[in-house]
């Protein structure tokens, strides 16, 4: 009975091997992520006497290669929670914090909890594709947001107003939103007023025509009339031109880039084997759809729908002592927050729509009859949602 704990950094971890009782098989050593150093390991391990059995932490993505080239030889490893890692036996007096210490700790945490432990699987490629295109597809959002909000405070300067112009859509093809776009011709009111209403007209119908964006008449006269009524704080200039035409294409670009990703992310969506049931579902479309299926993964890795709602951390842990008991609880979040963003927009969708015959829809309306607040009716909508998702998905795979 071999208990291995391995303290995961970036590009090295710490190994400690202990056996019941406090017997140390081998003192604290270092390992580096390399080919021949893993294998070395490897070949320790294999000549252990007895089960061997092998702990880490899951920190970041730093745990995957070594767990990798283990999984691979055969050996038996278990990727655990570092939180679990963290509260386990701090019973100390004394702070003291190194990577022999922690490396111990996590062999120590193997012992007691041998027959508890889940062995690591590797995860299917194109789940693993999936996730990894969501989370770039989370960091351009961000990008996104903060570009538009730079773009916006640029246009306050020489046209303001200029992004309330337009309500379409993003176009299907690329993502562009007609407001950049326009900006990038006409960057400053004086491109709009500083000519006749009729010359506007025709410079605006032509570029309409070159962008592929529809052309109205009376669109035309309102942004004329509109730029003709605000006051701008930054001068016609070449230099000012220069930062907001730079602002626009930047934001254009990663506007393209998420594109892109999310056609992506809807192909490797679409050969997962519960996409069809999943895309069904109220709420659910070809944005939200694989961003649901990349957080969640394979739902039948949940041996209960509670085990998927305690992931997303939507679950609300008990309060209570002696004969208190608490009545305002609040959820967990200790899941996924990137899972909980995407059910809260799930959510949304819904209560924009309203349809009567949904449960979802009506669970959440009846909460917000009875006066909830609305972070309350939400993550209970979204709890329900996921124990529907849990249901049907579960039975969908069992099926086929």
């Amino acid at each position: 009975m071999n208990a291995v704990g391995i303290d995961v950094s970036k590009g090295k971890s710490m190994v400690a091997i202990m056996r019941p009782f406090g017997e140390v098989v081998a003192t604290p050593f270092e390992i580096k992520h390399t080919e021949i150093e893993l294998k070395k390991l490897v070949c320790i391990l294999e000549k252990l006497p007895g089960e061997t059995r092998i702990v880490m932490e899951h920190t970041g993505i730093y745990w995957q290669p070594i767990a990798k080239a283990l999984h691979d030889a055969g050996l038996w490893v278990s990727v655990v929670n570092a939180l679990l890692i963290h509260k386990y036996g701090n019973n100390s007096i004394r702070k003291g914090k190194t990577d022999k210490l922690d490396a111990v700790k996590i062999a120590n945490y193997c012992l007691d909890h041998w027959l508890d432990l889940d062995r690591f699987t590797l995860i299917d490629p194109i789940r693993q594709e999936l996730k990894t295109c969501h989370r770039q597809y989370d960091q351009y959002i961000k990008l996104k947001v903060n570009l538009k909000n730079n773009l916006i405070t640029l246009l306050d300067g020489t046209f303001p107003g200029l992004n309330t112009l337009f309500k379409s859509a993003p176009r299907d093809v690329d993502g562009h939103e007609k407001w950049i776009d326009f900006a990038i011709k006409f960057w400053h009111r004086e491109c709009v007023c500083g000519c006749t209403e009729k010359s506007f007209t025709n410079q605006y119908r032509k570029w309409c025509t070159k962008a592929g964006y529809r052309f109205n008449e009376a669109k035309a006269a309102s942004i004329y009339a509109h730029a003709a009524a605000q006051v701008n704080t930054l001068p016609m200039s070449d230099a000012i031109k220069r930062l907001v035409i730079l602002a626009a294409s930047q934001l254009n670009t990663i506007i393209e880039t998420l594109s892109v990703i999310q056609n992506e992310m809807l192909t490797l969506a679409s050969k997962l084997p519960e996409f069809p049931v999943v895309m069904k579902m109220f709420g659910v479309g070809p944005v939200l759809g694989p961003q649901l299926i990349a957080e969640i993964g394979d739902v039948r890795r949940f041996h209960h729908k509670q085990s998927l709602v305690a992931f997303a951390g939507v679950d609300a842990p008990p309060c209570q002592s002696g004969t208190f008991e608490s009545k305002n609880r609040h959820i967990s979040k200790r899941g996924s927050p990137r899972l909980r963003k995407t059910l809260f927009q799930i959510m949304s969708t819904i209560i924009q729509h309203a349809p009567a015959d949904n449960p979802v829809f009506q669970f959440l309306d009846r909460k917000r009859q009875e006066g909830k607040h609305y972070y309350v009716y939400m993550t209970a909508a979204a709890n329900k949602f996921l124990r529907i998702y849990y249901g049907t998905v579960r039975a969908y795979l069992e099926d086929t």
